[in-house]
């Protein structure tokens, strides 16, 4: 194809670009489904990741990715707000669907204690033990982390312990470059970048200002946290577009390096080329 053209990694194609991190099987799009893969294909999304929840959501999010063969990747996990009385089967359950058939990540997965800490001691444990599942496949890990900060560290502090070095992306990252680099030098991570970069007083912003295009995936969380000018409406991956402008202008580069880049990393990330 003509639009197709060689970096100096991998081929990529132009003008298009990746939503790492989108719940196209959620029910708010079950009205318009068509027309949301509609306008994303024709704002350039190339590819989309979908993390996974839990087993109430699994099947839906399977018949997406059957749907849409090769658009639309499945990942799997337990999300952190998921782990409550029944986290032992639910884990168990990630278990036996990871052994079973290939996915392009391991999420997403992390901790939450902004919405309740009473199951941090599980969460942590779901956690580790999904860390470690998908670093003996070689996979990448989609992490969600929300006022669970220190918690994060006693995780990444004992699978440093047992020799265990993850790789994958921190999800709607929030923390500062200080805490970026902290964070990264217990594995390899990327951060997720998506609309609330283009928030008034986003503290991302400044992350992203210092932080390489290497280092940076695009992403939507659709059908929430949707960019300006849509904030306060479902959000959804054609908005991706939005991210990509505010990204350049911080970075005082084109659309085109942006888009580049960042697909190139999410190729290589997810292993979906």
């Amino acid at each position: 194809r003509e639009d197709r053209v060689r970096s100096d990694r991998l081929f990529y194609f132009k003008d298009m670009i990746i939503d790492t991190h989108t719940h196209l099987y959620d029910e708010d799009f079950r009205e318009d489904f068509d027309s949301v893969v509609t306008r994303a294909k024709e704002a350039g999304v190339y590819k989309c990741i979908m993390p996974g929840i839990d087993s109430s959501s699994y099947g839906d999010m399977c018949e997406v990715e059957k749907r849409l063969a090769g658009f639309a990747y499945s990942a799997i996990g337990l999300h952190p707000t998921s782990v409550k009385g029944d986290w032992e089967e639910e884990l168990d359950f990630v278990k036996r669907e990871f052994a079973g058939r290939r996915f392009c990540a391991v999420g997403e997965i992390g901790l939450d204690g902004y919405w309740s800490r009473e199951f941090m001691t599980e969460q942590k444990r779901v956690f580790y033990e999904q860390i470690v599942m998908a670093a003996s496949a070689g996979c990448p890990i989609i992490v969600h982390l929300r006022e669970a900060t220190e918690d994060l560290y006693e995780v990444l502090e004992q699978l440093r312990r047992d020799g265990i070095r993850p790789r994958g992306v921190f999800h709607a990252f929030s923390g500062s470059y200080e805490t970026y680099e902290r964070i990264n030098k217990y594995g390899d991570f990327m951060v997720g970048i998506g609309g609330v970069v283009t928030y008034k007083k986003a503290t991302v912003a400044g992350v992203v200002e210092r932080l390489p295009l290497e280092r940076m995936v695009l992403e939507t969380d659709s059908p929430w946290l949707s960019p300006v000018p849509y904030r306060g409406k479902r959000n959804e991956p054609s908005y991706l577009k939005e991210i990509v402008a505010k990204i350049a202008q911080l970075k005082g580069c084109t659309t085109s390096e942006v888009e580049e880049i960042t697909t190139n990393n999410a190729l290589t990330l997810f292993n979906i080329q």
